[in-house]
């Protein structure tokens, strides 16, 4: 059994550091109602004489503290798609906004600050320094973020609690179970208190029971933080644990639908 919330810190589940913490620098606006926007979206990749479209014309409104999930057979375009919403990428054409920013207008470093700062991220493959600790591998982003030592120890020790790791400090992902590793790579997303996570597959290295408690965990986070939440996932079962979900094939957005509601959104 997983305890994922065996004892979380107050301070972490029901507190906003954005609101009070010093160390928080914000430069882009919050007062737009969508977190995100995706206005006319292509996505193309040349490949020789070879040109595959991955994204056509995508259209897409996440409003702040919308917990969604994007689903779609591989190949769908749907991980191609979370990485231009944060950041990671750019289109081909059309435009990508956060908080109101066309951030195409943001230079590299601008763009590196902003997905230090403001987007969490969780990958299927965990992307964790296997030789590296998890204090290491957790504290790297908040290291660059500019905290102290202090607090960087004190946000360490405070989510893996709420992850149930305490006792792994000073493990090495390597000799961790896919499970535990995906639980520090969503603590490390949460290191610099994002307001919005983007999580691809999280779900798709780790039993179905873990995949529930981490499901239940976003879930949780969302409610009680109102952080907005952005899933790519195959599975039905998780998809259906969110507000929405949108569904991509080919390329192209060609239905959504809210869980409970019985329809199109």
């Amino acid at each position: 059994m997983i305890f994922l919330f065996k004892n979380p810190p107050d301070s972490f589940i029901k507190v906003n550091p954005r609101i009070s913490d010093p160390h928080v620098t914000d430069p882009i606006s919050s007062k737009n109602l969508y977190t995100i926007e995706a206005k006319d979206v292509t996505k193309k990749y040349f490949l020789g004489p070879n040109v595959v479209s991955a994204l056509n014309g995508i259209n897409l409104k996440i409003r702040k503290g919308e917990f969604v999930s994007i689903m779609g057979p591989s190949g769908s375009g749907k991980s191609t798609l979370l990485n231009l919403l944060g950041a990671l990428d750019k289109p081909t054409s059309g435009r990508i906004l956060i908080d109101g920013v066309d951030i195409s207008k943001l230079n590299d470093e601008e763009l590196a600050k902003l997905r230090n700062e403001k987007i969490g991220f969780v990958f299927q493959a965990y992307n964790l320094i296997a030789r590296s600790t998890v204090k290491r591998n957790m504290g790297l982003p908040a290291l660059v973020k500019g905290y102290p030592k202090e607090e960087r120890m004190r946000r360490i020790k405070d989510l893996l609690g709420v992850v149930g790791l305490s006792d792994k400090l000073y493990r090495k992902p390597k000799t961790m179970s896919g499970g535990e590793q995906q639980r520090v790579a969503i603590a490390r997303a949460l290191i610099n208190d994002p307001e919005i996570i983007l999580a691809d597959e999280p779900t798709g290295n780790v039993d179905s029971k873990t995949g529930q408690v981490i499901m239940s965990f976003f879930r949780k986070l969302n409610k009680e933080r109102g952080t907005t939440i952005v899933v790519v996932t195959h599975d039905p079962e998780v998809a259906q644990m969110t507000d929405r979900i949108i569904y991509i094939r080919d390329g192209r957005i060609f239905k959504e639908e809210r869980p409970g509601r019985g329809g199109s959104a």
